[in-house]
């Protein structure tokens, strides 16, 4: 025995799986219930769909299954691309929006902003380490914390001052 059931489902061309449960519910009467997911489909309302129920003998279903179905799951699989379709165009918008823009120059500028005050601050400790300030020097350093892609080098600063300061035991006086 052939039969063409796949060909026909590839033939409502569907974007997501297809779900079909068969439940047999008395001696000639059948529920088929069809669901299609989309994962894909980033929007949530996508799982509030709910299946399509058929009810009916084994004949009636074959005679009028397919006819059954068509619409309403290529309806819902046109939703599910539309909502996804949506919901990329809605974050590209929103990369683009003068509000986003703003709030990305708000942040470039306060970056340059915190970078010219790090380097301010690194230069005035320099020129107090010349005039052999370094406690000075080390004080005015900026705090590793406030300045996080620098606190490598700041704490080099720090340990290189540091060793200027009263002797230690455990270390030899570089100077």
């Amino acid at each position: 025995m052939q039969t063409n059931f796949f060909r026909q489902i590839a033939n409502i061309n569907l974007t997501g799986d297809l779900q079909i449960t068969f439940t047999k519910t008395t001696t000639n009467n059948y529920v088929v219930s069809v669901l299609l997911k989309n994962e894909q489909c980033g929007d949530e309302a996508r799982k509030t769909i709910p299946p399509l129920n058929l009810r009916g003998t084994a004949e009636e279903l074959d005679n009028g299954f397919f006819e059954s179905i068509t619409t309403p799951l290529q309806t819902a699989s046109g939703l599910m691309v539309d909502m996804e379709s949506f919901m990329k165009q809605l974050e590209e918008t929103k990369k683009n929006s003068a509000m986003e823009k703003e709030k990305s120059d708000k942040e470039k500028k306060d970056k340059e902003a915190k970078d010219k005050k790090y380097k301010e601050t690194l230069q005035k400790a320099d020129e107090l380490e010349k005039e052999g300030k370094y406690k000075e020097a080390w004080s005015i350093l900026p705090k590793a914390s406030e300045f996080p892609d620098y606190a490598e080098i700041i704490r080099k600063k720090q340990n290189e001052y540091e060793r200027h300061f009263a002797p230690s035991l455990f270390t030899e006086n570089q100077s």
